[in-house]
């Protein structure tokens, strides 16, 4: 069945709460572990369809924010979901007090999140959470709204990016200034709703016992087996092993590009002869991936063919369509949905790869893993299967970058050790911030510009005014939306990058462990699934140094200066 065809009903929510309770009280009053296992595989059904609901109407709201329908049953949800937490609780309570817990196979990973369920709601905050759901749709629908005058055109912010990345500097610096001047004419509402995001944040940790937000925050992203202490040594890491080799390939970029430094507009531009560009239309590039797919293995192939027969992703950028990209799963039908904005550059691919890691995932954990809280793993352990895909997918560059595969291929190793550095600088200025919620508007500003200083010292915004003043932090959506996802990416990155050493040593083991980690969903934690794929926790100190070495091997083995 297609996208298209997929049912969507709006869920009263007096009847979705009648039933929740019903259900629950089955449950609870269940008189063997027979009992209670069927009474809890029915309440999954149900709340499975609640998802799958909000799911379908999350996405088609996306696709088009100015769709009138989606977008009143976008803020129905929004309303919603939280008034339905405390039925999530309700559950999470009984399911830990039952006396046929210890009879049951249902993952401790499971009662680890529900623990966190416990400890991150209260009735009391439920205004605070549909403010707080109210204030990050605006935020998308601003950066929806986005219309850029360049050149003759109008542009969002997304497709502007081709002339971001165009090979004349000139372009490349009107381009940016045009994109800059969304932002710095907006600057006051960005302003308006981060502030209000962080108070809002703030004031649900204190209702909840917390000293401030920080804690919470790890408690919703479900950090089930590390700390805020051994993310700070792990970005120590970043900082002493990662930046100084960053720092070196951006002069080496500075070099091939043939000027005497980076400009702020220079940084997505890494070769004087081009940046690698996909090559075909998007239609072209999706049957490349579904051949690459194919040869990759029977799995993979069965995968892709479910996603393009099934027509189950929206890739073109579009007015009104939200900026991003992500993947989700819809439990009904037990397939998984990838959306996002292509524009015809190198991230199309990457795009295309990181979101069919998380689909593949999701595909493989559906036919084994029947709690919906267990379809996806956490976060950091999710990003693991996308941004390796994006690697394995190395070997079929050519069906995409034709004779630039090895610029390509370049390009990426390069960007994806970049991004480590930059990763740690949003997830740093979130600790900053929420340990710090007195701070004003412009204090932040000044918090993120102090900081990127640190993470990375040589970029230059002569002329830019917002960005020199710290406003760079309002184009990344996550520190609006999830805050404290961003370490996720990073932290995969470097399990992503241990993978891709594995593939250049030719280790037979390599993709059987891969598709062994995305059949597990969230049934395990987040370090147990990287030893699961024998790989090294990113906590482990010497982790990053051994990467950055590998890596910088594998670069200077490729001769950028013929690229």
């Amino acid at each position: 069945m297609k996208f298209s065809e997929f049912k969507y009903e709006h869920l009263d929510y007096e009847a979705l709460k009648k039933e929740y309770e019903e259900k629950l009280e089955t449950l609870k009053n269940s008189r063997d572990a027979g009992e209670f296992m069927k009474a809890f595989e029915e309440l999954n059904v149900f709340r499975g369809h609640i998802d799958s609901m909000r799911t379908i109407c999350s996405i088609r709201h996306t696709i088009n924010t100015a769709d009138e329908y989606y977008d009143k049953e976008n803020e129905y949800w929004d309303e919603t979901s939280p008034l339905l937490q405390a039925y999530e609780v309700e559950l999470a309570k009984t399911m830990l007090e039952s006396p046929f817990r210890k009879q049951t196979d249902i993952p401790k990973a499971y009662y680890l999140s529900l623990e966190n369920t416990l400890k991150s709601f209260s009735e009391e905050i439920i205004e605070d959470m549909q403010e707080e759901n109210r204030l990050v749709t605006e935020y998308g629908k601003l950066k929806a709204s986005a219309r850029i005058e360049f050149d003759g055109q109008i542009y969002n912010l997304a497709s502007i990016a081709v002339k971001m990345n165009d090979d004349d500097r000139e372009v490349r610096k009107n381009a940016t200034i045009a994109y800059s001047r969304f932002f710095e004419e907006n600057e006051e509402k960005f302003d308006e709703i981060y502030d209000s995001l962080v108070k809002v944040r703030d004031r649900m940790a204190k209702k909840l016992g917390y000293e401030n937000f920080t804690p919470l925050g790890y408690i919703r992203m479900n950090r089930l087996d590390y700390d805020q202490d051994m993310v700070r040594k792990y970005r120590d890491q970043v900082i002493e092993d990662i930046v100084p080799l960053t720092v070196e390939l951006r002069k080496r970029q500075a070099a091939r590009i043939g000027v005497d430094a980076l400009k702020c507009y220079d940084l997505n531009y890494q070769f004087k002869t081009g940046n690698p560009k996909p090559h075909g239309t998007l239609e072209e590039l999706v049957a490349a991936a579904l051949q690459m797919y194919t040869e990759m293995s029977k799995e993979t192939g069965d995968f892709f063919k479910t996603m393009t027969e099934n027509e189950l992703f929206d890739l073109p950028t579009r007015e009104n369509k939200e900026m991003g990209g992500y993947c989700t799963g819809i439990y009904d039908y037990r397939v998984p949905f990838i959306f996002a904005n292509s524009n015809g550059t190198a991230g199309d691919v990457d795009t295309l790869t990181h979101e069919a890691g998380h689909a593949f995932q999701a595909y493989c954990t559906f036919k084994n893993v029947k709690i919906p809280d267990l379809m996806f793993p956490t976060m950091e352990s999710a990003e693991i299967d996308s941004m390796s895909m994006e690697f394995f997918a190395h070997p079929w560059s050519h069906l995409f970058f034709k004779e630039e595969a090895e610029k390509y291929h370049y390009f990426h190793i390069a960007d994806s050790l970049s991004f480590l550095p930059y990763g740690c600088l949003v997830d740093h200025f979130q600790h900053e911030v929420y340990n710090h919620p007195e701070m004003s508007k412009e204090e932040r500003k000044a918090c993120w510009r102090r900081l990127e200083k640190i993470y990375k010292p040589d970029v230059d915004y002569e002329g830019f005014d917002l960005l020199e003043r710290g406003g760079f932090f309002y184009r990344q959506g996550h520190i609006f939306q999830a805050p404290f996802y961003y370490i996720d990416y990073t932290l995969a990155q470097v399990c992503a990058l241990q993978f891709f050493v594995r593939m250049l040593k030719k280790d037979e083991n390599c993709w059987k462990d891969y598709v062994h980690i995305c059949t597990l969903g969230g049934t395990e934690t987040f370090t147990e699934i990287v030893r699961e794929a024998n790989l090294i926790v990113p906590f482990e100190e010497g982790c990053l140094k051994e990467v950055s070495i590998r890596m910088k091997e594998e670069l200077d083995r490729i001769d950028d200066t013929k690229l």
